[in-house]
């Protein structure tokens, strides 16, 4: 039997307990563990590590515990320091280590610390929970190691510099989470849409990204990754009112696509070889072609068959039905293109939407 997996907390959750406890320490309470409520009003208890008091105000520090997510910021040190006035002001301030925005488009307007709203919301509440009525507090999140962390993030994509953001919706991190990371890929979408464009570029993977920028010129802040995430991006698309998909990628992703795959990870589904066989086929393509296809171990390795046998006519059929396939994903909410490239970004086919879409964003493919 597979042994449960241990939830952790947010990085909220960690500033919010942090933030408590340094008004705790700025009364003259030295708390081992506080109590904060979630965004949803669940209490979750989180042990303190270190806490102060100072002259004006208090500090106090939360090691993260991300549970059995593999979360970058797991062990990480989360302060808050505060200083008390009697404005009746609450005012949040990044410390070390805690991004700003820099870019429109995110929950958090541009110039302001990388707080999101639910952490936000937490924090509020743990100071209200505690601060005497008649004071208010200025607060500083810091992130020691935040800095170095954020280079193992989408932060600079999404135009957060200097740290990491202060995240979580619910407050819990919940094991190996495959939500986590897709919502974390769908502000770029966000974004882009902020920007003032309709028209977004997907690319798979990285290779791809750099190829539609580097090579066929299309506008670097449109071309954002997917990474498995096809259909989820598609939904995220309608959801922030974009128009028109540009898929650009490699055939081995996208022909999963145009057989209806919309996670893409070869664990999830990997039918690559008996879809490009299969189209093949309907192109006319001898047995002694199919059974070639269908024992290689690469999609670049069947290239050079497919050329053997004059069948590269399968690469335009694949990219219309990827088209196709995510259209029809979306029920129609969505116009889609798609462009298909080999590894060193040899152009495999365009169908007729892709260059509509690639010609309003400017890219040299006539």
């Amino acid at each position: 039997m597979s042994k449960k997996m241990r939830s952790g907390i947010t990085t909220g959750t960690c500033a919010a307990a942090a933030t408590k406890a340094a008004v705790l320490a700025w009364k003259g309470e030295l708390p081992k563990m506080v109590a904060v409520a979630s965004p949803q009003g669940h209490m979750i208890q989180v042990e303190i590590a270190t806490s102060q008091r100072l002259s004006s105000g208090g500090k106090a520090s939360v090691i993260k515990d991300a549970g059995d997510d593999p979360d970058v910021t797991h062990g990480t040190i989360i302060s808050a320091e505060i200083e008390i006035n009697t404005t009746n002001e609450i005012i949040l301030q990044a410390g070390v280590g805690v991004g700003i925005v820099t870019k429109p488009g995110l929950s958090v307007a541009v110039g302001q610390p990388a707080i999101n709203p639910g952490p936000r919301k937490m924090i509020m509440q743990a100071i209200q929970d505690v601060l005497p009525d008649g004071h208010g507090v200025t607060v500083t999140i810091s992130i020691p190691e935040g800095e170095k962390l954020a280079k193992r993030t989408l932060n600079s994509t999404l135009g957060i510099i200097g740290g990491l953001s202060i995240i979580g919706t619910t407050g819990i991190v919940e094991p190996m989470s495959e939500e986590a990371f897709k919502n974390s890929l769908s502000p770029q979408i966000s974004m882009v849409r902020a920007l003032g464009y309709d028209e977004v570029v997907f690319a798979p993977g990285k290779i791809g990204q750099d190829i539609a920028i580097n090579r066929y010129h299309l506008p670097t802040e449109t071309v954002i990754q997917t990474s498995n995430f096809i259909g989820h991006m598609l939904e995220s698309a309608v959801q922030y009112g974009m128009k028109q998909v540009l898929i650009f990628g490699h055939l081995g992703k996208l022909v999963k696509v145009a057989a209806g795959i919309f996670h893409t990870h070869n664990r999830v589904a990997d039918a690559r070889f008996e879809t490009l066989a299969a189209y093949m086929a309907a192109l006319g393509a001898p047995q002694q072609a199919i059974q070639e296809i269908l024992t290689c171990n690469t999609t670049e390795a069947a290239m050079p068959i497919i050329t053997q046998y004059k069948l590269n006519d399968v690469y335009r059929v694949i990219a219309e039905r990827v088209s196709i396939r995510s259209e029809r994903y979306v029920f129609g909410d969505l116009k889609v293109g798609t462009a298909m490239i080999t590894l060193q970004g040899e152009l495999l086919a365009v169908d007729d939407t892709a260059r509509e879409i690639g010609g309003k964003l400017g890219w040299n493919i006539k």
